[in-house]
């Protein structure tokens, strides 16, 4: 079957770029081996959270970031298109009530008691803003990964009033249940009766109070809304460990959208090699267990991750590759330093390996020519940033995916 696009990869910049196209009309079919990252970070949108210090407005820090950044993404972007990404993006799911935009970042506690800046926010965890002030209680459920009193100690060490309490849920027989397996407990009325239940008289005047980010999958904004009722209290969710339900939140309204718009998603199936001639791409291969398909196409867009997802490869012998389509690589060259430093915490030679891209989001060559005309890049594959030291992950991926749509919707025209 002939798409007009097919999108590899079903992170949030292939699911952007997808139902950017999907809403124009256009017949669009996303490839990916796995769900991509969203199952793995919280669903805030992080456009520029740190350049050196905290970034209190993305859109006043963004013009200067990306002139001193030559070779980020977001050279290749104006404030402009990433506000307009936002904007669409928000009005796009409704189910998840997205609040924000790039004036100014909403600052969220980390499961640690760290603060990080985000653009934009699920409504569930707007109300634990650290800039409105305390007074914060932190409940914990039994969760692993997850320790109210760490959390709540580590921002009463940053000046902020903060508590824990530690509650003891109905769960049963089991003993190890994890954050999927407690979001589908909080929809269950019974549950619910529980927490608020034990909650009942253990709560002080004017606390805003956070649960790790579990409140349910489908029915997670009628839960929190019916605990901000109940316990008469700003209720908030703070982001776990992966997984990440509000994640998996995110990636379900998204696909959801996508189908209604007429679009296509296959998972399973790990596009391994393309179809060119006459520096087009005509189609991508893709294998599934023992057999391979082929997906032709007008246009397609890149959006396979970077190495943490295997779209950028780094094999034994220290080749480093894009995974599809040999594509040029920025940012390999280590000009003999160690390609891998022993500081963790430190930013190490390869972070910013990636492809490069023009204008248009085309991934280039070496003399800095698009290498395909109709294929274009986004995500975490393209060079030149670093998530996370920036808190630009989810951001980059929201507006590189718009952008490259936008590129392709451009062309058509």
């Amino acid at each position: 079957m002939t798409h007009d696009t097919v999108v590899i990869g079903a992170g949030l910049a292939g699911l952007a770029a997808a139902l950017r196209l999907a809403e124009e009309g256009r017949r669009v079919l996303v490839v990916a081996k796995g769900v991509g990252s969203t199952h793995l970070a919280p669903a805030t949108i992080d456009v520029l959270g740190f350049d050196g210090e905290a970034v209190e407005s993305p859109a006043q820090a963004l013009p200067q970031f990306a002139a001193a950044h030559p070779g980020h993404p977001y050279e290749r972007l104006s404030v402009e298109l990433i506000a307009a990404s936002i904007e669409w993006f928000k009005s796009r799911l409704p189910l998840s009530g997205f609040r924000g935009g790039l004036e100014e970042n909403v600052v969220l506690p980390t499961a640690v008691g760290a603060a990080k800046p985000s653009a934009l926010v699920p409504e569930t965890m707007v109300g634990g803003d650290l800039r409105a002030g305390g007074p914060f209680l932190f409940v914990g459920l039994g969760l692993k990964d997850f320790y109210p009193a760490y959390l709540a100690g580590n921002l009463a060490g940053s000046g902020v009033q903060a508590r824990a309490i530690e509650l003891a849920p109905p769960l049963g027989r089991e003993t190890d249940v994890g954050s999927v397996g407690f979001a589908r407990r909080f929809e269950q009325p019974a549950f619910r009766e529980a927490i608020v239940r034990e909650l009942a008289g253990r709560l002080e005047p004017e606390e805003r109070v956070g649960f790790p980010a579990v409140l349910g999958i489908r029915q997670a904004a009628e839960v929190w809304r019916e605990l901000e009722t109940r316990l008469e209290r700003p209720v908030f969710e703070v982001a776990t460990l992966p997984p990440s339900v509000s994640g998996i939140r995110l990636f379900e309204e998204m696909t959801a959208a996508l189908r209604r718009a007429g679009g296509r998603i296959v998972i399973g199936q790990t596009v391994v090699g393309a179809e060119t001639a006459d520096g087009r791409v005509e189609a991508v291969v893709a294998e599934a267990a023992a057999r391979t398909a082929t997906f032709r196409a007008r246009s397609f867009v890149l959006a396979s991750g970077g190495f943490a997802a295997g779209g950028v490869e780094l094999n034994s012998y220290g080749k480093i590759r894009e995974a599809i389509f040999d594509l040029a690589l920025a940012g390999a060259a280590t000009n003999g330093r160690p390609r891998f430093l022993p500081t963790y915490l430190e930013e190490q030679p390869l972070d910013r390996v990636g492809v490069p891209v023009d204008d248009r989001l085309r991934p280039t060559d070496a003399e800095g020519r698009p290498r395909y005309e109709n294929l274009h890049a986004a995500g975490a594959t393209l060079a030149g940033a670093v998530p996370w030291r920036e808190a630009s992950g989810n951001g980059l991926s929201l507006a590189t995916g718009y952008a490259a749509a936008g590129a392709i919707l451009e062309g058509d025209s």
